[in-house]
């Protein structure tokens, strides 16, 4: 490499990206490499949005990532999203997601990495009144102040409608190459992607799990029974299964088929009692909690029987394992009406 080439590269502005694998955030990537900007990516992953596990977002980040050649970081927020979950200075969406709470972390997590490449700015895909809670002017205008990321955030597809970034005025990015599109509508996101010769561009996330209601009002009944944080094992219990709460100290989660019948065994911890039928095809069960008398694992028993290939009219038996403690008691199966109100 030349020395002038060396002197190019190193006068080529510099932006990170939050990164989702969406169509969105891939297309303000390509706008700003086709603007000369070296961009490297940050992906955020979430208890409720991991793009690993095929829910939440369910993207396809590290594909679109090599796609665009550009460099990725993943950054995992745990149980400190969780924390902020419990309690979010601003508040809840319209299920238990804390969009602007949340977007907040992402700049931080950005933030950190843009100050240690020395990059300029940041770049998101974010679209002005694509989401109410947090894509509105409002919204974005506080995410930015209480991060500290003022005037540092460019969002290349509604940027016309937006003030200037830093990097607009310093010249360092080309204002009239920004886009203008606004609202929930896709049309603008699918002729840009065509005029990027994107191939079968994906369609618009379907957000986290803490915006759909089932979920939402597991989670909330996590957060309003738990000490404390919950853990991280809990969260993951929350994504399989029926639940159901018996009382304020103990919750009964039944797989739905062998797949998650699987999955509810694997996440069973030591103090965790497993129920199943034992001489019929049904769920595995996990009984989580405290005070877990034989009147509590009697209607437990009952639980998993409902669900179970067991005759509804004669008792049967159901294998208890605790540890490495197991005994039989025999159930009738619950009926409808006992499993539904107890059913989150």
């Amino acid at each position: 490499m030349s020395k002038d080439d060396r002197e190019k590269q190193q006068e080529k502005p510099k932006a990170v990206a939050l990164l989702s694998g969406g169509l969105d955030s891939n297309l303000a990537v390509r706008m700003m490499i086709e603007q000369g900007v070296d961009v490297e990516a940050v992906a955020i992953k979430t208890p409720f949005c991991d793009f690993d596990c095929g829910k939440g977002c369910g993207h396809r980040v590290k594909e679109v990532a090599d796609e665009l050649g550009i460099t990725l970081k993943t950054v995992y927020f745990g149980e400190e999203y969780l924390r902020m979950l419990k309690d979010p200075k601003h508040g809840y969406g319209s299920g238990m997601n804390p969009c602007i709470d949340c977007r907040a972390m992402m700049y931080n997590a950005a933030r950190e990495h843009m100050e240690k490449i020395g990059a300029d700015f940041i770049v998101t895909g974010e679209v002005l009144f694509q989401r109410p809670m947090s894509q509105n002017t409002r919204a974005l205008h506080i995410i930015e102040n209480e991060t500290g990321m003022t005037g540092k955030v460019l969002r290349p597809l509604s940027a016309k409608h937006l003030p200037a970034t830093d990097a607009e005025k310093a010249g360092l990015i080309s204002r009239d190459k920004m886009g203008d599109i606004k609202g929930r509508s896709r049309s603008g996101q699918l002729a840009m992607a065509k005029g990027f010769g994107v191939a079968e561009p994906p369609n618009a996330a379907g957000g986290c799990l803490l915006t759909d209601p089932a979920f939402s009002k597991r989670i909330r009944d996590l957060m309003d029974h738990s000490d404390g944080i919950p853990s991280l094992n809990d969260v993951e219990l929350l994504k399989v299964g029926r639940h159901f709460r018996l009382h304020s100290e103990a919750k009964l989660v039944v797989g739905r088929n062998e797949e998650e019948n699987g999955i509810v065994k694997a996440l069973a911890v030591g103090t965790d009692i497993v129920i199943e039928a034992k001489d019929y095809v049904g769920p595995t069960c996990v009984l989580r909690g405290k005070n877990l008398d034989d009147i509590m694992l009697a209607k437990c028993a009952a639980i998993v029987l409902r669900y179970s290939d067991a005759p509804k009219d004669v008792e049967s038996k159901v294998r208890v394992v605790l540890s490495n403690d197991e005994k039989e008691i025999l159930a009738y199966p619950a009926d409808n009406a006992e499993a539904d109100c107890l059913r989150i």
